[in-house]
């Protein structure tokens, strides 16, 4: 009797193998990327970087590459009690305190075990030598400061690429055994007519419905990058009805952002002021110099513009008198939040003393305003949890201050540590 072999069993050998190479990709990844660095960045300056720097010693050792120097089993416990693993007889633990004592490690219970891998997986990032390449870095990967190790679309080119070989391997192993049979003299069971490849591959259900996984992944991965792009208007630049140069303003005059936005001390919006402010000082400036002028933008272009504010405001520069014909200026808005969030100008520029370039970006050099921030939810806890809170003559926090401090024994607090990351602050 002669050896058959059966095209259907190869083609389920080769689908198990897909489905072991698939598994052993996708877990060897999730090894390979255990915790988010980007995650761990934000929790590494919350609870780490009072005592801790990732390349130089401080009131605690360097932490550049503490996953390659001990396991993350005993940082989960040095992390969480260090002092309940130094009274148990740890070696690593009694080393370390003997090298750094009398300071004593803050427990941080409060840590969940995914927390301490993010920090684990910051902390083994390797260090960016030249500032140049960083900046690159964080031009073509943030936001961020959002990425972190391998990109999601380089996974998702090398499981294309896989699959891809496989489908190729399927064939190639098909063939190859037709003629090894052949060689042998042994009966290769086949239809007469052999079938077309999308035929074979429609009946073999389980490459099939790996495809089909895939292809719904695939899908929603982008679906996921474009929808969180809705709202997001970052960059935006719109045309206003009287072109205002922030350059030359707040740039070449140094004129202070508050002067024009006073509101921003004492209120929640920054207010759009009023043509009477541009008057102050418009009443005697009814052209520009011609130093001011550049090759986009001449001198009688802008000296139009401030024609067309005198129109607006009701201005007889001739005879330096107001006409009482004015007319609205229709500014287009550039930054707006959903009414859902809650923002308070007041908070930040007055108590929190924030410049107002953190958010808008350098404003003093921007010829027409573009929105600088992608001002996304993210965006705004990220910066709680890495900007501290100004204490000097700001006694409204002092006692909080105080007591938050011992709690999380760091000399100063984040503004997420006073409650800036509480949902309630900002959506109610």
């Amino acid at each position: 009797m002669k050896k058959v072999i059966h095209p259907n069993s190869i083609t389920r050998i080769l689908g198990i193998g897909l489905a072991l190479l698939l598994a052993f990709t996708t877990t060897a990844f999730a090894q390979d990327q255990q915790g988010d660095p980007a995650a761990g960045k934000s929790l590494f300056n919350t609870y780490c970087a009072a005592c801790h720097h990732l390349d130089r010693k401080m009131t605690g050792p360097a932490l550049r590459g503490v996953g390659d120097k001990h396991d993350s089993e005993w940082l989960h416990s040095w992390i969480k009690n260090s002092q309940a693993l130094i009274k148990s007889g740890d070696a690593e633990a009694n080393k370390l305190w003997d090298e750094y004592q009398p300071s004593v490690m803050t427990a941080f219970p409060q840590l969940s075990t995914e927390d301490i891998d993010n920090i684990i997986a910051y902390t083994m990032e390797p260090k960016k030598e030249a500032p140049a390449a960083e900046a690159n870095a964080q031009a073509a990967g943030d936001g961020d400061a959002n990425s972190g190790g391998v990109g999601n679309d380089i996974i998702l080119g090398a499981l294309i690429l896989i699959f891809a070989v496989l489908v190729v391997m399927l064939v190639l192993v098909n063939k190859t055994l037709r003629r090894i049979a052949e060689a042998n003299g042994v009966e290769y069971a086949v239809k007469e007519k052999s079938l077309p490849l999308w035929k074979a591959f429609v009946k073999n259900q389980f490459l099939v419905l790996v495809s089909v996984v895939f292809l719904l992944l695939a899908s929603g991965y982008f679906a996921y990058g474009w929808m969180m792009q809705v709202g997001v208007d970052q960059g935006y630049q719109p045309i206003q009805p009287i072109h205002y140069s922030h350059r030359i303003h707040a740039g070449d005059n140094e004129i202070d952002c508050k002067y024009c936005h006073s509101s921003a001390r004492s209120s929640k919006t920054s207010g759009i002021p009023s043509l009477n402010v541009c008057m102050n000082c418009h009443k005697s400036i009814p052209e520009v110099a011609e130093s001011t002028a550049t090759e986009e933008y001449s001198k009688e272009f802008y000296d139009k513009e401030i024609a067309k504010l005198y129109d607006a405001v009701g201005w007889d520069n001739e005879n330096q008198q107001y006409t009482g014909e004015t007319k609205p200026v229709k500014w287009v808005r550039i930054h707006n939040l959903p009414d859902f969030a809650y923002f308070n100008h007041s908070q930040h520029v007055t108590v929190g003393q924030i410049a107002c370039q953190k958010c808008h970006g350098p404003i003093e050099e921007m010829e027409i305003v573009h929105q600088e921030a992608p001002l996304t939810m993210g965006w705004c806890i990220d910066c709680h949890r890495t900007t501290n809170v100004k204490m000097e003559g700001n006694e409204y926090y002092a006692k909080i201050h105080e007591e938050l401090s011992k709690k999380y024994g760091v000399d100063q607090l984040t503004a997420a540590q006073l409650g800036g990351i509480e949902c309630a602050k900002c959506h109610y």
